[in-house]
C-alpha cells in the first residue's frame, strides 16, 4: 500500500472523540462505510460512541492513556477489523509517526503522507517550502532558536513586536508575543514550556509579529494524481488566546487581487509539498493589505463546516474517497459539487455565505478560563440556514482533560447580511446550562459595528480584537462619570449610557452611603484576614509554580500556571503581599476552587 493510502477500504476507525468523531461517523455512513469509534472511560455512552456502527474502549481516562496512545489505537484497529484510520483534528491528527505506524500496520491513512505532515508540521521547514513556492513571508529565524538571547538578537535586527512560536505545533499553543524587550525571556520560556506540554517537543523560532492583522486561510483538497483544488477561503480573525472562536466563508472584505493571490499561493505551497487529502493554508493580512504565509494545517480544520455550507461539498466524505484513490473530480462530483470545472478541478465558487460560531465551555468574564461540570440543559438552535455540529447533549460531563468545544453553530445565507441576521436568531435560541460558555461573547460580537462592517472604519477586527477592544469596552463604564456630579453609568446590553439622578450628589453623603462604605470596609478587612486566597478556577494540572513560600509578590504577579482543556491559565496575586501556605508543586492535579496558597498583606 502506498503512503497516500490508495486502496479501497470499508471499515474506518476514528481515532478521536466528541464533535469531530461524530462528524466522521456521519460521513462514513453517507459513503457506505462502517464507522468504528474508540472511547476513553469518561466518553462511554457519548453520542459519537453510541451512533458509530461499532465502538471499543481504550481503558483509561486521560488523553495520554487513550486518544494519544498509538499502541492502543492500533490494537483497537486490529481487533475490530478496521482497514483505515481517520484521525479527525487534534490529538494525533498531525503526528507523522502515527500516520506512518498506521501505514506500517497495513491500514489506509486518511490524510496526507507522513513525510508531508513532518515537513509542513515543522514550521521552519514549512516556511522554506512556502519560500520556494513564491508565497509572501515576514522575517523569521531560519532555524529553531536555542535560547531567549537568540530571540533578543532577532528583535534587535528586525524590531518589535516578535512572536515566539512552537516549531512543531499549532492551534495557538506554544505561541507568545513580546512587544517589549523585557518580555522576551518570559515569552520564550512560556512558549517552550507550552510547546513541550502540548506537542512533546519544545523547539521554538522567532518571527516578526504583524500587529492588528486579520487571519485568512484557504481550504485545499488534493488527490493522489497531482490535482489540487482551492475549495474556498475563510476569515478566522476573531480569536481568544490565539485560538479561533468565529470563522466565516468566504473571507469577506477582500479585494479580487487578494483573493486570487491567496488561492495561488496556497495551491503552489501544496504542490511544492506534494500534498494529498484535505488541508488548510493560513495567512495573515496586515492593515496595509499585505499577505504573509503563516502555516499549513495538515488535517481537517474545525471550521471546515463553514466552507461546506458555501460550496455544497462534504469535505469529510471527500477525504474518504480521495484516500481510497478516487481522482479529485470524482470525489468532488460524488459529494455534490460540479466535477466538470473548466480545465479540471482548480477552484470552486462559493454559492452562499456562512459563519461558524464555537460554543466552548469557557468563562469569558474570567479570561476564557475553562469551565467544567455536567451539562444540565442543551438546546440547539434550528430553522432555515442553521446547522449545529456537536458531540454534546444534556447529561454530558465536561471535564478538564479534553478540549472545551461543546458545539459549532454554523449559519448560512444568500449573502453576509442574511447570514448575520440568521446568526442573531440562532444564537438567541441556543441555550446551554451547567457550565459557563462563550455564548454571551458570540451574541455580543454580532452587535459590534467593527465586525458587522457598519461602523465608520468598516470591517475593523483583528486577531486581538476580542480581548483588547471588544470585551474591555463592554466590561467597564465610561470614565469621568460618577455620583459626585449627579450622573451614573448604566449598562444596557453591551452599551454604557449615563443617566442623571436628582439628589444623588447629596445622597452620597447620607446615612445609606455611609452604611455602604462601612460594609465595603468590612469586606476588605475580611478578605485581608483570609490572606488573599489564590484558588484554581477550574480542574487542571499545575504546570508551573512561579513563587516560593515566604516570597514577596506584587499585585498581578503570576503565582502558578494551571493547564486545563489544552490551555495554560496563569493565576495571579490579588494584591501585594507575602506567599503563605503554598501547597502545590508542578505536576499536581487540582480541583476547581482548591486553594493553592495565600497572599498575606504586609502589616
Amino acid at each position: 500500500m502506498s503512503a497516500a493510502g490508495t486502496s479501497e477500504f470499508k471499515r474506518v476507525l476514528i481515532a478521536n472523540r466528541g464533535e469531530i468523531a461524530l462528524r466522521v461517523v456521519r460521513a462514513c455512513r453517507d459513503a457506505g462505510m462502517a464507522s468504528i469509534a474508540v472511547y476513553a472511560d469518561p466518553d462511554e455512552g457519548a453520542p459519537f460512541a453510541v451512533l458509530a456502527d461499532e465502538a471499543t474502549g481504550l481503558a483509561g481516562t486521560s488523553p495520554v492513556e487513550t486518544y494519544l496512545s498509538v499502541g492502543k489505537l492500533l490494537a483497537a484497529a486490529e481487533r475490530t477489523g478496521a482497514d483505515a484510520v481517520h484521525p479527525g483534528y487534534g490529538f494525533l491528527a498531525e503526528n507523522a509517526g502515527f500516520a506512518q505506524a498506521v501505514l506500517d500496520a497495513g491500514l489506509t491513512w486518511i490524510g496526507p503522507p507522513p513525510g508531508v505532515i513532518r515537513a509542513l508540521g515543522d514550521k521552519v521547514q514549512a516556511r522554506a517550502i512556502a519560500q520556494r513556492a513564491g508565497a509572501p513571508l515576514v522575517p523569521a529565524t531560519r532555524h529553531p532558536i536555542a535560547d531567549a538571547a537568540a530571540a533578543v538578537r532577532f528583535a534587535e535586527q528586525h524590531g518589535l513586536p516578535i512572536a515566539i512560536k512552537a516549531a512543531h505545533g499549532g492551534g495557538g499553543r506554544g505561541l507568545r508575543i513580546a512587544r517589549d524587550a523585557d518580555e522576551i525571556t518570559a515569552a520564550f520560556d512560556a512558549a517552550v514550556r507550552e510547546a513541550t506540554s502540548a506537542f512533546g517537543r519544545g523547539e521554538c523560532f522567532a518571527e516578526a509579529y504583524v500587529e492588528r492583522a486579520r487571519h485568512v486561510e484557504v481550504q485545499i483538497l488534493a488527490d493522489t494524481h497531482g490535482a489540487v483544488l482551492v475549495a474556498g477561503t475563510r476569515d478566522c480573525t476573531l480569536q481568544r488566546r490565539y485560538q479561533k472562536i468565529v470563522e466565516e466563508a468566504p473571507a469577506p472584505f477582500l479585494a479580487a487581487d487578494q483573493r486570487a493571490a491567496l488561492g495561488r499561493a496556497a495551491a503552489a505551497i501544496c504542490r511544492e509539498a506534494g500534498y494529498v487529502n484535505a488541508g488548510t493554508v493560513e495567512f495573515l493580512l496586515s492593515p496595509a493589505g499585505e499577505l504573509s504565509f503563516l502555516e499549513v494545517n495538515t488535517r481537517l480544520q474545525v471550521e471546515h463546516s463553514a466552507t461546506e455550507e458555501t460550496i455544497d461539498v462534504d469535505l469529510v466524505r471527500a477525504q474518504l474517497l480521495i484516500a481510497a484513490g478516487r481522482p479529485l473530480a470524482a470525489a468532488i462530483g460524488e459529494t455534490g459539487a460540479a466535477a466538470d470545472l473548466p480545465g479540471g478541478p482548480d477552484r470552486l465558487t462559493p454559492r452562499r455565505h456562512a459563519i461558524e460560531f464555537r460554543v466552548n465551555a469557557e468563562d469569558p468574564a474570567r479570561g476564557f478560563t475553562p469551565s467544567t461540570g455536567t451539562i444540565t440543559r442543551f438546546r440547539a438552535p434550528a430553522g432555515p440556514g442553521v446547522r449545529v455540529d456537536s458531540g454534546t447533549e444534556a447529561g454530558s460531563v465536561v471535564g478538564g482533560h479534553f478540549d472545551s468545544l461543546l458545539a459549532k453553530v454554523i449559519v448560512s445565507g444568500r449573502d453576509r447580511a442574511q447570514a448575520l441576521n440568521r446568526a442573531r436568531r440562532a444564537l438567541a435560541e441556543c441555550d446551554v446550562a451547567g457550565v459557563q460558555t462563550t455564548l454571551p461573547v458570540l451574541r455580543a460580537v454580532l452587535t459590534e459595528p467593527a465586525f458587522t462592517g457598519d461602523g465608520p472604519d468598516g470591517f475593523a477586527v483583528h486577531t486581538g480584537w476580542i480581548e483588547q477592544e471588544c470585551l474591555p469596552a463592554a466590561a467597564a463604564p465610561p470614565a469621568g462619570y460618577g455620583p459626585g456630579d449627579g450622573r451614573v453609568p448604566i449598562r444596557i446590553g453591551r452599551r454604557w449610557l449615563t443617566a442623571a439622578v436628582p439628589g444623588l450628589a447629596q445622597a452620597r453623603e447620607g446615612p445609606l452611603a455611609r452604611a455602604r462604605e462601612q460594609a465595603r470596609e468590612r469586606l476588605v478587612r475580611a478578605a485581608q484576614a483570609a490572606g488573599g486566597s489564590v484558588t484554581a478556577p477550574m480542574q487542571g494540572t499545575v504546570v508551573r509554580v512561579a513563587v516560593a513560600e515566604g516570597e514577596q509578590v506584587a499585585a498581578g504577579q503570576v503565582i502558578a500556571i494551571v493547564e486545563a482543556m489544552k490551555m495554560e491559565n496563569p493565576l495571579r496575586a490579588p494584591h501585594p503581599g507575602r506567599i503563605t501556605g503554598l501547597r502545590v508543586s508542578a505536576g499536581d492535579t487540582v480541583a476547581q476552587g482548591a486553594a493553592l496558597c495565600h497572599v498575606t498583606e504586609n502589616p
